[in-house]
C-alpha cells in the first residue's frame, strides 16, 4: 500500500444523471420529480447557439422556482472553445439562487481548463458573497482528456465526479463509428468462426475509474444513444459497474430505472458483503488474516470489496 492514502470519493447518491435541455423548461418539472440522483439541466449541446440566452435564462428561473428535492442539481456549461461558457458561468452564480450544486464542464482537455473556470467560479464566489460552494464535474471527450486524465481528476477541489462522453470521444479518437456507447458493429473477434463482440470504450472507462479513485472522485458513464435498446443499456451498465462506475446517464426518462436497478447494491449482495465482514471478524477475533466463506478465501482485501458494497447499500438507503 502507498504512504499516500487513496482518500475517499464524496458521499452522495450518483445512479443516475439525467439530462435535459436548458430550452424546454416544460420539462424541468418531470425532470425533478423523477427518480434521477442527479438532475443536468444542459446549455451545451442539446441547446440551439441562437438559444443560448434564453436557455440559460430559463435555468437560472428553474433553479430557484422549482422543488428540486434532495436531488444534486447541475448545469452543463458550454466548452471553454466557445464564446458562450463565460456567460454561462457569470450569469449562474451572479442570478442564480445557492440551490445549484453543481456546474459541469465539458471537453475538458487538461488541468488548466479546470483551473480556468475554478478562477472565475471563485472570484465570483467572493464578490456576491454566495455561501455555497460550487462543486465540478468534468467529462472526457477528447484524446487530450483521457491522455491527461489524472492531472484532470487532480486539478482542484471543487471536483467530484468525472463523466466519459462517448460521442464526441470517439471522434476525437477518429474512431469509424457513430455509435454513442455500447457495443458497435465492427468491433468483435472470431472464435472458431463466431462473432464475439467486446466493448470499445473499455479501456477509457478504466483509465477514468483509475483516475477517480487515485484522487477521490466519482466515476460515471456516459450516454446510450439507443433509448430503444433496454438491454443494450443495461448490459453497458452493468459492465461499467463492474469496472467500478458508480452510475451512468440517462438521456431518456425510461433509462432511469434500469440505472438505478443496476447501480444499487441488490439485497443477495448486501446480505453476502455484510456475512464476508462478519466472517472476518470472526477471523480477527481468532488473530487469523484471512478465513473461507462459502468455500472460498477471504482476507483484507475481501473486507475492502464488501465495504464499499455495504456503504453504496446504506448511502442510497439514506
Amino acid at each position: 500500500m502507498s504512504f499516500r492514502i487513496q482518500p475517499t470519493p464524496p458521499a452522495r447518491p450518483n445512479r443516475c444523471q439525467l439530462f435535459g435541455p436548458g430550452s424546454r423548461p416544460a420539462i424541468f418539472e418531470k425532470m425533478a420529480a423523477s427518480a434521477a440522483d442527479v438532475i443536468n439541466l444542459d446549455l451545451e449541446d442539446s441547446v440551439a447557439p441562437t438559444d443560448k440566452d434564453s436557455a440559460r435564462a430559463n435555468v437560472i428561473a428553474a433553479i430557484s422556482d422549482i422543488d428540486w428535492g434532495n436531488k444534486t442539481l447541475s448545469v452543463r456549461i458550454n466548452g471553454l472553445d466557445t464564446p458562450f461558457w463565460y456567460r454561462d458561468v457569470v450569469d449562474l452564480l451572479e442570478q442564480a439562487a445557492e440551490r445549484l450544486d453543481q456546474i459541469m464542464i465539458p471537453k475538458v482537455g487538461c488541468a488548466a481548463d479546470i483551473y480556468a473556470v475554478d478562477a472565475l467560479v471563485t472570484a465570483i464566489e467572493v464578490a456576491k458573497g454566495r455561501n455555497k460552494k460550487i462543486n465540478f464535474e468534468v467529462i472526457i471527450e477528447s484524446a487530450a482528456g483521457i491522455a491527461h486524465v489524472e492531472e484532470i481528476a487532480a486539478a482542484s477541489p471543487r471536483m467530484i465526479a468525472m463523466s466519459l462522453g462517448a460521442a464526441d470521444f470517439a471522434a476525437s479518437m477518429g474512431m469509424q463509428t457513430t455509435g454513442i456507447g455500447g457495443t458497435q458493429e465492427n468491433y468483435y473477434m472470431l472464435h472458431e468462426g463466431q462473432k464475439h463482440w467486446s466493448d470499445p470504450w473499455h479501456w477509457a472507462q478504466a483509465a477514468i475509474v483509475a483516475a477517480c479513485r487515485t484522487h477521490g472522485v466519482l466515476p460515471v458513464d456516459g450516454p446510450f444513444g439507443d433509448f430503444s435498446d433496454d438491454e443494450g443499456f443495461r448490459a453497458q451498465a452493468r459492465r461499467s459497474a463492474t469496472l467500478g462506475m458508480v452510475g451512468k446517464w440517462a438521456i431518456h426518462p425510461k433509462q432511469i430505472t434500469i440505472a438505478n436497478e443496476v447501480f444499487t447494491p441488490s439485497e443477495a449482495q448486501v446480505a453476502e458483503a455484510r456475512e464476508i465482514l462478519a466472517a472476518m471478524a470472526e477471523a480477527k477475533a481468532k488473530g487469523e488474516g484471512a478465513t473461507v466463506y462459502k468455500g472460498r478465501l477471504v482476507d483484507i482485501a475481501s473486507i475492502k470489496q464488501a465495504e464499499v458494497i455495504v456503504r453504496q447499500s446504506e448511502l442510497i438507503a439514506g
